[in-house]
C-alpha cells in the first residue's frame, strides 16, 4: 500500500462525508413526502376499514373482504420502492428492499388472491394486521424524517413494536402459506408439467414449501438487524433518560 500524500486524506475523506451527507434533490424530497403520505394515508385506510368491519360485524372472522381492495393497491404500490432504490434517491439496499417487498406482493396475489379458499383463515388476519400497524408506522417515520421533524415517539414506534409485529406477521404469513398448500396441490395452481414443447416443468407446490423453508434462515437475520438498529438509534437516549 502506498501513503497518502499530505493533505490528500482530509480533503478526500472530506468529500467522502459530503456524499454521504448529500440526500435527495429538492424535487425527489417533495416526491418522497408525498409518496409517504399517501402511503400513510392509504395504510390507515385499510385500519379504519378493519375496525369498522369489526365493529358491524361483531366478529374477526372473515375481515379480510372489507379491505382487499385498499391492501392490493397499497401493498403492490411499495413496488416503487424498489425503485427509489434503484435510481439512488433512497439510500437502501435495492436487493433487500426487493426481497421484504416481493415477499408482500407474492404473498398478496400469488397465494392469498390466487387461493381464495384461504382468505376467510385467522392466519391471514394476522398477517394483514401486523402489515396495517408495521406500515403506518413506517411511512410516517419516513415522512416526518424528509420534513426534518420526527417525533420521538414514531421513532420509538418503529424500533420497538417490531418486537412483536415481526414474528406476529411472519406467522399469519406461514400459516396462510401452509393453509393454501392442499389446494394448490389439488388444482395444479400455477404448476407446469411435462411433456410441453419448452421441455420445461414447475411445481408450485414445492415452491411454495421452499418460501416456507427460507423463512428459517432469513427471518432471524431480519429480526437481528432491527434490534441492532434499535440499540443504535434508541440506546443514547436511553442511556441518557436512565442518566436523567
Amino acid at each position: 500500500m502506498t501513503a497518502a500524500a499530505p493533505g490528500t486524506s482530509k480533503a478526500a475523506h472530506g468529500d467522502v462525508a459530503a456524499k454521504k451527507k448529500k440526500g435527495p434533490s429538492a424535487l425527489a424530497t417533495a416526491y418522497l413526502v408525498i409518496y409517504n403520505v399517501v402511503m400513510t394515508a392509504g395504510w390507515l385506510v385499510i385500519a379504519v376499514g378493519l375496525v369498522r368491519a369489526y365493529l358491524a360485524r361483531g366478529s374477526y372472522h372473515g375481515l379480510y373482504y372489507s379491505i382487499e381492495k385498499p391492501l392490493k393497491f397499497f401493498q403492490t404500490g411499495a413496488l416503487l420502492e424498489i425503485l427509489h432504490c434503484a435510481v439512488g434517491i433512497v439510500p437502501s439496499s435495492v436487493v433487500l428492499t426487493g426481497f421484504q417487498v416481493m415477499s408482500r406482493v407474492f404473498l398478496t396475489w400469488a397465494v392469498t388472491h390466487s387461493v381464495r379458499e384461504v382468505q376467510s383463515e385467522d392466519s391471514v388476519l394476522l398477517f394483514v394486521t401486523a402489515w396495517t400497524v408495521t406500515e403506518i408506522i413506517r411511512y410516517s417515520f419516513y415522512t416526518f424524517s424528509l420534513l426534518n421533524h420526527l417525533p420521538y415517539l414514531i421513532k420509538w414506534a418503529r424500533y420497538t413494536f417490531f418486537f412483536a409485529l415481526y414474528p406476529m406477521g411472519v406467522s399469519g404469513e406461514l400459516l396462510t402459506i401452509y393453509a393454501a398448500l392442499p389446494y394448490v396441490q389439488k388444482t395444479g395452481l400455477y404448476s407446469v408439467t411435462l411433456p410441453n414443447k419448452y421441455n420445461f416443468s414447475f411445481d408450485y407446490y414445492s415452491f411454495l414449501i421452499i418460501v416456507m423453508i427460507s423463512y428459517i434462515p432469513l427471518f432471524p437475520q431480519l429480526y437481528f438487524h432491527m434490534i441492532r438498529q434499535r440499540k443504535k438509534v434508541l440506546g443514547h437516549a436511553e442511556d441518557y433518560s436512565k442518566v436523567e
